[in-house]
């Protein structure tokens, strides 16, 4: 029988070689997976990571997916320090694009300066407000917030579904379900010409730097982190536990509300059913392939926006689904645990004990 022992010493290195060796893992399979699709493996993996940024445009467009995604990752990893599980930055990223949109569709004649700033910090202030619900039942009544931010993400959906199909929705836009282009003084300007890469990712890089402040030089991400270690350790230190769990769902609602309202006002420039194509869930893998450290998060955030471009580019070259996306994904981050469970167990066989017979 197989019994799993905890290891007494381990590598200091060994956390940071796992991610490494899922990547590895991860490729191999899916090359051994496309084989069996009957493609050419090599031909498939370089259309997957070396095709999408070929060239300046397609940087560019990596760029304008890792934004949105770092700055989801980052939020989630602040939270994931305190020991608290928001699964819900999804929710709470199309909270921000809805709410940013809402304001920036009143002023599509607009060409005031204050216009931007105002629908970034509308679509920030949604994301956090929508955070604020699962901070509140956690606080308040002990619930679970795994359920209640995953379930948020399932309202949000509906929500921002039914007001692009309803108030939102442009009247002269020929009965699409999308809302008014946004005037150019909501948009967030562009970074090089002939690409759609826009000062989100300036904004997203800054709130990297931020966090890294944040959890490794001040006495606020101390506590932060002696909470996530050892609750019982916090409240004798008398840090206060509900207000850290406030603190970190409203910064992690906050960073995914700019990630959606960044992308309403950055690439698309409207309102539409799909602004995103589950950067939120994307984000809670990357949090962890990066272990929770800004430089690591930022490094994965890349990582998977080059997959996001790579599921893209097979559909069109291979003719494969883009379900193929999500595999990638969910391999990458089965790899990292079993990895990461490797590092601090052993496996043992154990012959099991002989049965006295009377």
């Amino acid at each position: 029988m197989i019994k799993m022992e905890p290891r007494q010493e381990s590598s200091p290195w060994m956390p940071y070689v796992s991610p490494l060796l899922a990547g590895v893992l991860t490729l191999v399979t899916g090359a051994i997976l496309f084989a069996a699709l009957g493609q050419d493996p090599l031909f498939a993996l370089k259309t997957v990571l070396i095709t999408p940024i070929s060239d300046a445009y397609g940087v560019g467009e990596l760029f304008v997916k890792a934004g949105p995604i770092l700055l989801c990752a980052l939020g989630l990893s602040v939270a994931y320090r305190a020991n608290v599980w928001n699964i819900g930055a999804e929710g709470q990223l199309l909270m921000g694009g809805l709410a940013g949109s809402a304001l920036a569709v009143q002023f599509t004649d607009s060409e005031g300066l204050w216009l931007l700033p105002a629908v970034l910090l509308c679509g920030m202030v949604a994301g956090m407000l929508w955070a604020a619900l699962a901070a509140l039942l956690k606080t308040r009544f002990n619930t679970n917030e795994i359920l209640t931010t995953i379930m948020l993400n399932y309202i949000a959906f509906n929500l921002l579904q039914y007001c692009v199909h309803g108030p939102l929705k442009d009247p002269h836009g020929f009965n699409f379900p999308e809302s008014a282009m946004f005037a150019d003084a909501a948009r967030l300007p562009l970074l090089m010409e002939d690409a759609r890469v826009h000062l989100g990712i300036i904004l997203a890089l800054a709130a990297a730097a931020a966090v890294w402040v944040l959890l490794g030089k001040s006495f606020l991400g101390y506590q932060i982190q002696v909470l996530g270690r050892d609750s019982r350790a916090a409240k004798m230190a008398g840090f206060k536990e509900k207000r850290l769990v406030w603190l970190v769902l409203l910064l992690s609602g906050g960073l995914a509300g700019l990630a959606g309202v960044g992308e309403v006002a950055g690439p698309i420039g409207q309102l539409v059913p799909q602004i995103s194509p589950g950067y939120g869930y994307a984000a809670i893998i990357v949090a962890f392939l990066g272990r929770l450290h800004p430089v690591g998060v930022t490094l994965a955030s890349i990582l998977m926006a080059l997959l996001f471009m790579g599921g893209e580019m097979v559909q069109i070259e291979l003719n494969l689904p883009l379900a193929l996306v999500g595999m990638f994904q969910g391999m990458l981050l089965f790899y990292l645990l079993a990895c990461d469970v490797l590092i601090l167990y052993r496996i043992r066989w154990v012959s099991p004990p002989a049965t006295q017979t009377l």
